[in-house]
């Protein structure tokens, strides 16, 4: 896999290096950096710190902050936003926006992995005004109207 250096800054002292979990994992990890245990009760939203600020090495990059699968699937932990997008001039602290949608009040743990950070090749659009577009099978067809199987 094609590896890029992104530099990172430790903000605060508690703070975990992004980490990926296997050789062919597509995020790493972000963890949590509280002064205590955290608890989100159903339908509450918090801001986490990570206590990491990134330089992405170039304008044809974003970071993308997902929630953690297990954390959604088993808690209903997962980003309001759904995707966090970093943009390649942000230099400040990532922060992971996390809503409880789950049923039970869950804690969060100081050290605790939270989100899963990707970077990601981007490109900015030329955006030209036109009067027409050309013809698809699709047309203007959306939300679901492709079919269901």
């Amino acid at each position: 896999m094609e590896q890029k250096t992104v530099r990172y800054r430790v903000l605060d002292p508690r703070a975990k290096a992004p980490v990926y979990a296997t050789p062919g994992a597509a995020a790493a990890d972000l963890c949590a950096v509280l002064d205590a245990p955290l608890t989100l009760s159903p339908g509450e939203r918090t801001m986490i710190p990570t206590g990491l600020a990134i330089e992405l090495p170039d304008a044809g990059c974003v970071a993308l902050l997902y929630a953690r699968s297990g954390l959604a699937v088993k808690h209903g932990l997962t980003l309001p936003n759904c995707v966090g997008v970093i943009d390649s001039d942000y230099r400040g602290e990532i922060k992971v926006a996390l809503i409880n949608l789950g049923q039970e009040p869950y804690t969060i743990e100081p050290g605790e992995r939270v989100a899963q950070l990707c970077i990601a090749p981007v490109w900015q659009a030329a955006f030209v005004p036109a009067l027409d577009l050309s013809d698809t099978v699709r047309g203007a067809g959306g939300f679901g109207s492709t079919g269901k199987v």
